[in-house]
This record gives C-alpha cells, sequence and structure tokens, in this order.
C-alpha cells in the first residue's frame, strides 16, 4: 500500500485522443473520487461539461505544482516527455496508452478502472534512473539538458554524415568512434533506440550506462556497459563536418561545435512510475515488443 492521491495532474493527448473521449472516460471513472483534478487550459473547450466539481483548469507551469501523481495520456513519448517534469518535482506518473507500442504505459485503454485505485493507496512505484547531460565548452559548462529517462545521443543531424567522438570514463580514455552517432542509454532506453542499434535489453533494476554506436565503420566497436556511479565524456573530435547534434530523449537538441565535451552521469532525480500490475519486466516485454 501507498500513500493516498488528492491532487492529479492529467495530461491528455490532443493528437492520438479524438475528442478526448478516453481522457473523459477517464475523467469518469475519477468523478466521485475524493480528489482533485488539474487539466491544462488547452482542454477547456472541448472538456467545457466537466468544469464544475472536482476537475480545475490551469496552465501548463501549474499542472505539476503540488501534484500527488500526473496521469499521462498517449505513447511512449508522452510518457518520456512528462518524466523529466515529474522527476524535477519528485512525483511519480502513470501512463495510459494510446499509442502502438506503449512499453512504459501501466494502464491498456479497457484498464480504465485501475484509476480508481490511486485513491486508495493501492499501487506500487517502481523507480527508474535518469541521466545528467551537460555540455562543457572550453573547459566551462555551457548548458545543461533536462534530464533523460532514455538516453542521449550525439549524431550528424538530418545529413546522412559520421560523426568523430571520442569516448573517455571517469577521465580515462576508452574508445575513439567514427559512426553515425553514439548512444549513452539508461536501463529503460535500452529497449528503445539503443536496441535498435544493436545495444543489449537490460533490466531496468540494474544500474548501469550503455554506451551503443550507431553503424561504427570499424569491427571492434561494440556496445559496452559501464557503471552507473561513472561520469562518461564524449569528445567531438570531429573536424570535416559542423553539423553535429546532442538529443535528449528525442525531444531536446543542442548543436555541438568542434572540441566541445558532452559529460553523462547518473541523474541525482529518478522517474517514478506508478504499477498496478504484477508482471515482470520480462513478460511486459514479451507481450509489448515481441522478444
Amino acid at each position: 500500500m501507498q500513500g493516498q492521491m488528492h491532487t492529479l495532474a492529467v495530461v491528455p493527448n490532443l493528437q492520438k485522443d479524438i475528442g478526448l473521449r478516453v481522457t473523459q472516460d477517464a475523467l469518469a471513472v475519477l468523478a466521485d473520487a475524493p480528489v482533485t483534478l488539474r487539466l491544462p487550459l488547452s482542454c477547456r473547450r472541448m472538456l467545457s461539461d466537466l468544469c464544475q466539481g472536482n476537475v480545475n483548469f490551469t496552465s501548463d507551469d501549474e499542472l505539476y505544482k503540488n501534484a500527488d501523481c500526473a496521469i499521462v495520456l498517449g505513447g511512449d513519448g508522452s510518457v518520456i516527455k512528462a518524466a523529466s517534469k515529474c522527476a524535477r518535482r519528485g512525483i511519480p506518473l502513470l501512463g495510459i496508452n494510446l499509442g502502438r507500442i506503449g512499453y512504459l504505459a501501466e494502464v491498456e485503454q479497457n484498464e480504465l478502472y485501475l484509476l480508481s485505485r490511486l485513491c486508495r493507496g493501492e499501487y506500487r512505484i517502481e523507480r527508474r534512473m535518469m541521466l545528467s547531460v551537460t555540455v562543457m565548452r572550453k573547459g566551462r559548462e555551457i548548458h545543461k539538458m533536462q534530464p533523460a529517462l532514455n538516453e542521449a545521443v550525439i549524431s550528424n543531424g538530418a545529413i546522412s554524415h559520421m560523426v568523430d567522438l571520442s569516448l573517455a570514463c571517469d577521465g580515462n580514455y576508452v574508445s575513439n568512434f567514427h559512426a553515425d552517432g553514439v548512444i549513452v542509454a539508461t536501463p529503460t532506453g535500452s529497449t528503445a533506440y539503443s536496441m535498435s542499434a544493436g545495444g543489449p535489453v537490460i533490466d531496468p533494476a540494474l544500474d548501469c550506462l550503455c554506451v551503443t554506436p550507431v553503424c561504427a565503420h570499424s569491427l571492434s566497436a561494440r556496445p559496452m556497459l559501464l557503471s552507473s556511479q561513472s561520469t562518461l565524456t564524449l569528445e567531438n573530435i570531429c573536424c570535416r563536418e559542423d553539423n553535429t547534434y546532442l538529443t535528449v530523449d528525442g525531444d531536446e537538441n543542442f548543436k555541438l561545435l568542434l572540441g566541445d565535451v558532452v559529460s553523462v552521469c547518473r541523474a541525482e532525480v529518478e522517474t517514478k512510475m506508478i504499477r498496478f500490475h504484477a508482471n515482470s519486466f520480462y513478460s511486459v516485454l514479451n507481450r509489448k515488443m515481441g522478444i
């Protein structure tokens, strides 16, 4: 048993939830519950019939403030995008799957009745490590990316040219990569882009960092697992091109110059995911990804 929820931030998906029908069904389950439901102002016109009772509409800046949890409707991308906001505020999130796979979501559309368990504390919290990613230029930190649940990727943007990167772990040289890109993933992110690039599937209960080169022009370049207590640095040593980018969780981009160093380590914050089911990591992996 966990603590009971009192204020729930509901994050709809205007693209995937046509007419917000699934959102309305979710709100109906919680209509008589002793909770306050907080939704973004952008949904007020479509949910005008719900402007009374325990439903409040607020700005995006206030949506997560003092909430006990966030209910996120959408696919894995929606969950990942909300994860950073929730982690910074220390609140857990619950994903309702509207996507194709919904690997990170806990609730399917035919399981909305499970939402009532939030009010009774009948759930558990699963903790997932995140990445802290910063960019150094001439020895000085110039940019800090949002905490990443899945991965940090360095690649050549939209142009199909290779990048040159030098990897070090805790200041010790590891390898140079001449590749389409390099991925540094969490165990959660190991089943995303890293897996597609040939990286290993990692149980999220493990504490480690996974470095996966993307289409490396070398027979010796292989994925590597390193301690989550380490700090990895990737220096941009590509002299030919000026189109190298750092991307975090497929959402935030930063252009890298020659000599820039990307530092990656375990973040101080973590993603807390609400779970109702007793499914193991492996059963979810087989059911949703056919592994």
